[in-house]
């Protein structure tokens, strides 16, 4: 399968200082996406206008998604380069976003080293047999870049493909990584994961750990291919209080953040449920904190504090109501952001599978042009 070349829509640049290429990561340079709105809104620069991207644009929504993936499984889809490449270029021609996300799965690094687990329609990751022992933490060996060949080979189509588009790698944090193991699949209540947490911190610790080394090492495998920033998934840490998250939580996530640190790309957090979060999201590391939709940008950016960008924050239900109404949030949105140094719009979580795909091109559009400058 070759994939098209992405089709952009022009939107009016503003006049941007010239960046020196010594002031540039090497990997940006090649690609030409340094001085792209999305990561100039990363590093809270000026921009020509509000960069867009959504949150699982690549697949779930789109018809075009569902035609190439026919008969093919989640995590085998995630394994074909020429296809990874298609699907995570689609979102991009045909909502006009600012940034592509590469597609693949948070349990992808898990099912490299050799996790018995698999993504069961409908219900999620399934581990076989979950982790819950010390004996258990021998099943959990270091990622090597050749257990992910196929990301590094999707990756380099993609920056050819992508040009001066951003491309985001991504991965999943160590504490939803371990909620999955320990859970043994998706959990409302996170019932195991707590009581070993509570009950044996430093087996807790010691696996935290150890998924803090391999996250890290999945990222960078995507990094050094051409990823031109990194967001870290936490989708399940809002369960937490502050108090657990920092003290059994947090060292893991900014070790992540510590271990990819120099190669110069900005580095997002996300989670779901975190308004209480919020501050200690950036805390770990981060350069950018992203927002689900409880908590308005003005807000969060009082409880984050100053030196980091948001990314954020409409309600994804928001998309099945009319035009009208999505313009209105969205704009509430906006002037919630008005004051941010940097700002990237994207929803307060992924987009939802019954989505009308033009409802998300229509908003992409109404961004870019409501904040043109």
């Amino acid at each position: 399968m070759r994939a098209s070349p992405v089709r952009r829509c022009p939107v009016p640049h503003a006049k941007i200082p010239c960046v020196s290429d010594n002031d540039r990561p090497t990997g940006q340079q090649q690609t030409g996406t340094y001085d792209s709105a999305f990561l100039r809104a990363c590093r809270r620069e000026p921009v020509p206008h509000t960069p867009v991207w959504f949150m699982r644009q690549a697949g779930r929504s789109l018809p075009e998604y569902h035609k190439v993936r026919e008969g093919i499984a989640m995590l085998d889809s995630c394994t074909q380069p020429e296809l990874v490449t298609e699907i995570t270029l689609q979102p991009v021609r045909r909502h006009h976003v600012d940034a592509a996300v590469y597609y693949s799965d948070i349990v992808v690094p898990l099912k490299a080293i050799g996790i018995d687990l698999d993504i069961k329609p409908g219900v999620g990751p399934v581990v076989e047999n979950p982790i819950r022992t010390r004996a258990d933490l021998d099943r959990l060996r270091p990622l090597e870049p050749g257990d992910v060949a196929y990301v590094t080979e999707a990756v380099r189509m993609l920056v050819k493909e992508l040009g001066p588009t951003p491309l985001i790698g991504f991965a999943g944090a160590p504490f939803t990584l371990a909620s999955y193991l320990v859970e043994g699949g998706p959990s409302r209540n996170h019932e195991h994961t707590k009581a070993l947490m509570y009950g044996d911190p430093q087996l807790w610790a010691d696996l935290l750990d150890r998924l803090a080394v391999i996250t890290a090492a999945f990222l960078t495998v995507q990094i050094e291919a051409g990823a031109s920033a990194v967001q870290l998934f936490d989708s399940w840490v809002g369960a937490l209080s502050p108090a657990d998250y920092r003290r059994s939580v947090m060292p893991a996530s900014t070790k992540v953040f510590e271990a990819v640190a120099h190669h110069g790309v900005p580095r997002i957090h996300f989670g779901v449920g975190t308004g209480e979060l919020l501050g200690l999201l950036g805390e770990a590391g981060a350069d950018v904190v992203g927002v689900d939709w409880r908590v308005p940008l003005d807000e969060a950016a009082r409880r984050v504090g100053p030196g980091k960008a948001l990314q954020g924050n409409i309600d994804p239900a928001v998309l099945f109501a009319p035009r009208e109404a999505v313009e209105t949030k969205a704009r509430e949105v906006l002037d919630a952001a008005a004051g941010l140094d940097g700002h990237i719009f994207n929803l307060g979580h992924g987009v939802l599978p019954a989505t009308d795909p033009d409802a998300l091109t229509r908003l992409v559009e109404y961004v870019h042009t409501q904040t043109a400058r």
